[in-house]
């Protein structure tokens, strides 16, 4: 089990749970809104925000923390995160927030203690880039969007 250390940020509600799987086989761990005045923040449709999470994260060398969208969320009000997958590097120290937007058609109100995103630890790996004269032939070739068929 990879280990991810947190810490409070100053004037963070430490009330507010931790970041937790809701269920066994979950691969996103749950992150929760901590507003400083706790209070809401209005979003409306088509506006965006930066939610503060009161935390700051140590992610282990070799490992990246990506935010992703609750899918309840998204089906139920349209709130998404417009970077999605959100990537936080190892060798961040500051205050974790996640861009919440709200692609729905209603006002939709982000509540103090309110769990807004979900967290995903992954492995990465990192390439040797190499300038070369020619790439390698294939079938498809530089065909782009849509260039494989329909369906």
């Amino acid at each position: 089990m990879v280990q991810v250390r947190l810490s409070w940020v100053e004037g963070a509600d430490q009330d507010v749970p931790l970041p937790r799987y809701e269920s066994a086989g979950a691969a996103g761990a749950d992150l929760r809104a901590n507003l400083r005045d706790r209070g809401v923040v209005l979003l409306e449709p088509g506006a965006r925000a930066l939610i503060p999470t009161g935390l700051r994260i140590e992610i282990p060398s070799g490992y990246e923390m990506q935010l992703r969208p609750r899918s309840g969320l998204a089906l139920k009000h349209g709130i998404t995160l417009p970077n999605s997958p959100g990537t936080i590097d190892s060798d961040y120290r500051g205050e974790l927030g996640v861009i919440v937007m709200n692609a729905g058609d209603a006002a939709f109100e982000v509540g103090h203690c309110e769990r807004i995103a979900q967290m995903v630890v992954a492995p990465v790996v990192q390439a040797g880039f190499v300038l070369v004269e020619a790439l390698s032939e294939t079938e498809r070739g530089g065909g782009g969007f849509g260039s494989t068929g329909q369906g």
